[in-house]
């Protein structure tokens, strides 16, 4: 009986010629990451544990993004708990202010993960590194600590979900679209302590911040991991970013899966998921119209220069609605400097709006952002919860970077395909 994609990685990592769903492995660990919220949790495990040195100061990779540049007191005294640690331990990939971005668009930007790595960050978006060919998935800090002392991590071999993409994908209809309309099928628990494959054809009309995007999100449906195949376009991208030699797992003609499903992307229209779950979905010709107070385009979902030129594109030439916050932040600082030598930042500032430093900053709540009472916001981040982007009486609309910046200039949900853009 064959494999999946996703249990030829667990195997070659667990040292085994096969596993089967539901078994349960312990792998070695290629990059284990960490961030300024999550890596202080792991310390205190780490030195109860005997650790006075982390496996491998290579692999162990840590990205102060979610309250860096410090916001308060507080984070300040935290940030600097993680900067002695790293220094302590010789973290070769360490990431402060200046060399910081949102830690799960500079790894793939930087080569540090690679098709066929497996890999576990303290972060629940993780999973995004599936977009090439990688088994990546969140972990607890507990055992993020034991992954940095032992390099071992152990893993229940997930059950795989077959998405089938078909067609190629309208005019402003992305990766954010793609997943959304998944998510909104099979609900925000659909796929849970699955792996989330996707294949068919149509793989080949979506870009790597296309995969990025949906692999980014696959969480949201509860997934253990997302995972695209390897093919052309991430062969490019692997060639051109990695920093090492990769490795290619294809699954098997008679892999077994629980669900097959098939989606044909020329049928997708641009979509949004209404407060307060992501599976709240929704075409965007039924909701536009809908007020809003903020827009915001980046994080590690939509912060790739792809994603900015696309917002650009639309805001050029125009102004940002009268009573509209929009505020841009680009995912890395390479992604800053291309924003700046294209003219992106320029088109952004032109129409009214502000761009930041690169930080995770509003999605979660964090700070550059934050929502007031009764405060609605479109934003390209991955979560809509209640409470998610500040007081628990706002709303977050999650969209597209096309939707969030025609909804920039109109002051309401818009429709990016309507003439005036």
């Amino acid at each position: 009986m064959g494999m999946t994609i996703t249990e030829k990685i667990l195997a070659a990592h667990a040292d085994v010629d096969a596993v089967r769903p539901g078994d349960l492995i312990q792998t070695r660990v290629d990059i284990a990451l960490a961030n300024d919220i999550t890596l202080p949790l792991a310390i205190k495990p780490f030195r109860e544990a005997g650790g006075e040195r982390v496996f491998d100061k290579e692999k162990v990779v840590v990205v102060l993004d979610h309250f860096n540049p410090a916001k308060d007191i507080e984070s300040a005294m935290m940030l600097s708990k993680a900067r002695a640690f790293a220094k302590e331990m010789g973290i070769v990939h360490f990431y402060d202010v200046g060399r910081m971005g949102i830690e799960h668009v500079l790894l793939p930007e930087q080569g540090l993960v690679v098709p066929g790595d497996l890999v576990i960050g303290a972060d629940s978006h993780t999973c995004t590194y599936g977009a090439l060919a990688a088994f990546s998935t969140g972990v607890g800090s507990t055992d993020f600590a034991a992954a940095m002392l032992t390099g071992m991590c152990w893993f229940k071999v997930p059950e795989t979900m077959r998405f089938v993409l078909n067609g190629k994908p309208g005019p402003w209809v992305s990766g954010k679209d793609v997943i959304l309309y998944i998510i909104g099928r099979i609900g925000v628990d659909g796929a849970l302590y699955r792996a989330m494959e996707f294949a068919g054809e149509g793989v080949g009309h979506l870009t790597m911040s296309d995969r990025f995007t949906v692999t980014n999100m696959a969480v949201e449906a509860g997934a253990k991991n997302g995972i695209f195949p390897f093919d052309a376009v991430t062969g490019s991208f692997a060639d051109s970013h990695g920093s090492r030699p990769y490795r290619i797992y294809e699954s098997d003609p008679d892999a077994e899966y629980t669900t097959t499903m098939s989606i044909d992307l020329s049928s997708l229209e641009p979509v949004v998921a209404l407060p307060f779950l992501p599976e709240n979905v929704r075409p965007i010709s039924e909701v536009k119209g809908m007020k809003i107070d903020q827009v915001v385009i980046g994080s590690c979902t939509n912060g790739r220069i792809e994603d900015l030129r696309i917002a650009a594109s639309i805001l050029k030439g125009n102004k940002v609605a009268v009573g509209v916050r929009l505020i841009v932040i680009p995912g890395t600082p390479t992604i800053m400097m291309q924003a700046i030598s294209e003219g992106i930042v320029e088109e952004v500032l032109r129409a009214g709006g502000a761009v930041s430093t690169p930080t995770c900053g509003p999605c979660l709540g964090g700070y550059m952002g934050i929502l007031a009472r009764g405060e609605r916001a479109v934003s390209t981040t991955n979560r809509n919860f209640v409470g998610r982007m500040g007081h628990p009486e706002s709303e977050v609309i999650l969209s597209s970077p096309a939707v969030a910046a025609a909804s920039a200039l109109e002051g309401c949900l818009a429709d990016p395909r309507d003439s005036a853009h």
